[in-house]
């Protein structure tokens, strides 16, 4: 029974808790939901109104079970999601090490060196020299040096040092692959091994202060040769009529020093070239002997049996030597002798040499000098150059064409295909006729042309001059000289040389020529020498010269002398 009771004024507790909570909450809600009414009489003040609960009695039994209320729990508001804290790499993992040691050292010092990493190369090596880098560029630079391939062999040594011996090529411009042999050396410093490098590591030429050298030797390989083969010689003079004299290649070599070793060398290949009628050994003479000629001058050799050139040396320019058109002077009284002795004169014929002497009605005419030698052989008069002479004998005995027509069908001046230039015109009066018998007026010659006149007197027939090996087509063809003429010629010749106006020249023996000063109106006289020796013919111009035998006979025998 006292249980029963004790379980009724629990019962009772519970109902008084619950109801009071519900009126709590219903008061709450009357309060919040209620008319205008309910609020103003909660706000008009007055005494409080008071609730009455009734409670009904407990039963004494025990009462049916009933439903209780268990409030749920609140529940928290969501935490906001934490701030990442910011991200700490981890320290990084220390690169292993590289292996040290002799062998592996020398590896990566070789790498290094095959990829171009001079810094890398560098800092492997044991107190580098401050110029290390600049050292194997300068190398490279000046020896020309494409690329190197490396091939170490095994380390050798003990203790704190090793040698590791290898072997390298070098391709190197112009001269191709270059191999040689040397030795990596190492030791170890602080613990680690390191190059100890030297000059010789990069070549063993470089041991104990030697050099390399890259030398360059130019070479002639001109496209025109000399009928020998051979190049034209220095300062040929020939440039205005031959092509292709200055071509050169070149011979590379490595050199050690200060052995003088040739290491490695590439010749410059020989080239075909086009050989030309030209003598070295005459071109040569011919340059040299205007060396030192202070006007523009010319000398042509042609050989004598052929007409081909042998030699032409040239600074009138414009290929005045073979194209240019001057006043022979007296060297043309060759020519003029020639066509007296056809008239039946000989060179042992008396004839005058005044000092001067005035054509019938016309021009006067003077020596060199106003020299007068009285009458004299033929020889003679060509010997000492009297003008005199040869005016008077041309007015008496070459008038009517006698001597265009000498001058024109047996030596050539005329309009005819070929190297050389010359010519004369007809004579229209006595003065023009006793000027050009002195080879001037009309009378005009390329130094070609003269040496073939030289020629013509030396083998009896005249010839075109040819720079072929074989005249062209169009060629003139020969002419040949009345024996007695060409005779008469080569002993007048002599006489100029030997007792005449050429004799103090220094000319050698057996040369035969003709002296010419050739006059020029305002400016000086043009020199000029004309002769033949051996197979050998010739001429000497030098414009604006002067006197042909104290001006162009020397240069003459400069040149004669030199063969």
């Amino acid at each position: 029974m006292r249980d029963r009771r004790f379980l009724a004024l629990i019962a009772v507790a519970i109902a008084i808790v619950l109801f009071g909570l519900y009126s709590l909450v219903a008061g709450a809600d009357a309060g919040d939901a209620g008319d205008g009414v309910g609020a103003a009489e909660r706000s008009r003040p007055g005494p409080a109104r008071t609730r009455v609960m009734e409670l009904s009695p407990v039963p004494d039994s025990e009462p049916a079970p009933s439903a209780v209320f268990t409030p749920a729990p609140a529940t928290p508001p969501a935490p906001a999601p934490p701030t990442p804290a910011p991200a700490v790499s981890a320290p990084p993992t220390p690169a292993p090490a590289p292996p040290d040691g002799p062998g592996p050292v020398a590896a990566r010092y070789f790498d290094a060196w095959r990829a171009g990493d001079l810094t890398a190369m560098a800092g492997l090596v044991a107190d580098p020299p401050s110029d290390f880098a600049e050292r194997h560029r300068r190398f490279s630079a000046e020896l020309r040096v494409t690329s190197v391939s490396l091939t170490p062999g095994a380390p050798s040594g003990g203790g704190d040092t090793a040698e590791v011996p290898f072997s390298g090529a070098r391709e190197v411009a112009g001269l191709g692959r270059w191999e040689f042999s040397s030795v990596l050396r190492l030791a170890r410093r602080d613990g680690s091994w390191k190059v100890l490098w030297s000059p010789e590591t990069l070549h063993p030429a470089l041991a104990g202060g030697g050099t390399l050298r890259r030398r360059e030797t130019p070479v002639p390989r001109p496209a025109t040769l000399t009928r020998e083969g051979l190049p034209f010689p220095r300062d040929s003079r020939a440039g205005d009529h031959y092509t292709g004299l200055d071509g050169t290649a070149v011979d590379v070599e490595l050199v050690e020093e200060p052995s003088g070793r040739v290491l490695l060398a590439a010749r410059a290949p020989e080239v075909p070239g086009t050989r030309t009628t030209i003598s070295r050994a005459v071109q040569a003479a011919a340059a040299r002997a205007l060396d030192g000629v202070g006007q523009p001058a010319a000398i042509v050799a042609v050989d004598v049996p052929t007409g081909q050139v042998r030699a032409v040396a040239d600074t009138l320019g414009a290929k005045g030597a073979f194209a240019g058109l001057y006043p022979p002077g007296s060297t043309f009284k060759t020519v003029t002798a020639a066509a007296l002795l056809r008239t039946g004169l000989t060179p042992d014929s008396p004839v005058p040499c005044p000092g001067g002497y005035t054509l019938p009605n016309g021009r006067h005419f003077d020596n060199d000098g106003g020299a007068d030698h009285g009458t004299v052989s033929l020889a003679t008069a060509f010997a000492l150059s009297c003008n005199t002479t040869f005016a008077q004998q041309a007015h008496e005995r070459l008038r009517g064409g006698g001597l265009r027509a000498e001058a024109a069908d047996r030596f050539g001046f005329r309009e005819k295909p070929g190297a050389s230039t010359c010519r004369i015109r007809d004579a229209v009066t006595a003065d023009d006729l006793g000027a050009d018998a002195i080879g001037q007026h009309s009378v005009l010659a390329s130094p070609l042309c003269m040496a073939e006149v030289a020629a013509a007197v030396a083998s009896g027939t005249w010839r075109p001059a040819i720079t072929t090996e074989q005249p062209p087509a169009d060629a003139p063809a020969p002419v040949p000289l009345d024996e007695g003429v060409a005779a008469g010629l080569r002993a007048m010749m002599d006489a100029a040389v030997t007792r005449g106006t050429a004799a103090r020249a220094g000319l050698p023996p057996g040369t035969a020529g003709k002296t010419g000063t050739a006059e020029v109106t305002g400016v000086p006289s043009h020199a000029w020498f004309i002769g033949y020796r051996g197979d050998l013919a010739f001429a000497v111009l030098v414009r604006n010269g002067g006197s042909g035998a104290a001006v162009a006979a020397p240069v003459a025998a400069r040149f004669l002398q030199a063969l």
